[in-house]
């Protein structure tokens, strides 16, 4: 036989066996990364990984994780799975050293499906600057009953301290009467007003901030700049890690809700321990015969092209 033939056989073989062969490694699937940025569950880069709640919601370009709602494309700076929440940066957002005008920034509004699913932290801080007298914002709060407050040891006062509010030459600090005028700056915390639109609240540009530790005496010069979003898979987390613990990848359907275990090349509305069982049991029947119809052929095609025919007949018999 000629090791050209002998090498067919081979591969024949192999290829025979790898489909036969149920395999069960999911997890290589959808486990991912972008950059230096490890994508896991409850997030996915590929369509039918994760959570069906963050579906869509993640993008890898040349090695920048992008966060996308309906209110604009985040970079994200850090995946904290221990924690459940992210940290978001836009560009267009203001710091200690740069106050951004003209309504460039995305602000923070999700669609609401998304909604039960995540949201900014309670001690993320978001600073509204440059809001008309007649933004929403200020709308229903007569005398001294503004929106603005201290979120998580962060407001406005300290904001004012930063270098970059001498380059817009002057700023009016908060009054304590609506009467006086709008503040150039209103802190509020993201659960007061559900939704940061700067169009919608006639504002001029934004600053966010959140506090991990206690603050430092430096003011809003050491604060961290960026949205903290929490997140949360709520009761759903429990059937990723009935499938998680029996080897399988938590995913969805093609209809974006429903659930699955995804178990290598089977999935499962439950776990892999149930694909295991029936495909065992299916393997053990249907493919056995599959397997043994496939090498009967084999031998015939082998021993019809390369033994003489009294040969054959021996070896069949």
């Amino acid at each position: 036989m000629s090791g050209s033939t002998t090498m067919l056989i081979l591969s024949f073989l192999y290829l025979l066996f790898s489909a036969l062969i149920p395999s069960n490694s999911g997890n290589a699937t959808c486990r991912s990364y972008c950059g230096n940025l490890t994508i896991d569950y409850p997030f996915a880069l590929h369509s039918g990984c994760g959570h069906p709640g963050f579906r869509e919601l993640l993008y890898c370009i040349n090695d920048v994780l992008m966060f996308h709602i309906s209110s604009g494309s985040y970079r994200v700076l850090d995946i904290d799975y221990a924690y459940q929440a992210l940290t978001l940066h836009d560009p267009h957002m203001s710091t200690c050293d740069n106050i951004v005008l003209g309504a460039k920034g995305n602000g923070f509004s999700i669609e609401q499906w998304r909604s039960p699913y995540m949201n900014p932290t309670a001690d993320n801080v978001f600073m509204l600057i440059g809001c008309s007298a007649q933004s929403p914002l200020f709308q229903g709060f007569p005398g001294k009953h503004l929106p603005c407050r201290n979120v998580s040891g962060m407001s406005c006062e300290e904001y004012y301290g930063c270098a970059a509010w001498d380059l817009l030459g002057g700023h009016r600090k908060v009054g304590s009467m609506f009467g006086s005028g709008p503040p150039e700056c209103c802190a509020v915390p993201f659960e007061a007003i559900k939704a940061i639109n700067l169009t919608r609240l006639q504002c001029e540009g934004y600053s966010s901030a959140y506090s991990l530790a206690p603050l430092r005496l430096d003011g809003a010069n050491g604060w961290s700049y960026g949205i903290r979003v929490k997140y949360s898979v709520q009761e759903n987390d429990e059937f990723c890690r009935a499938c998680e613990a029996t080897g399988g990848t938590c995913g969805y359907g093609t209809d974006g809700i429903r659930q699955l275990c995804m178990c290598g090349k089977l999935n499962s509305t439950s776990n892999c321990d149930s694909v295991k069982s029936s495909s065992t049991r299916t393997y053990s029947v249907v493919d056995s015969y599959t397997l043994i119809g496939s090498l009967v052929c084999l031998l015939a095609w082998i021993t019809k092209n390369h033994y003489p025919s009294p040969y054959v007949m021996h070896l069949i018999m």
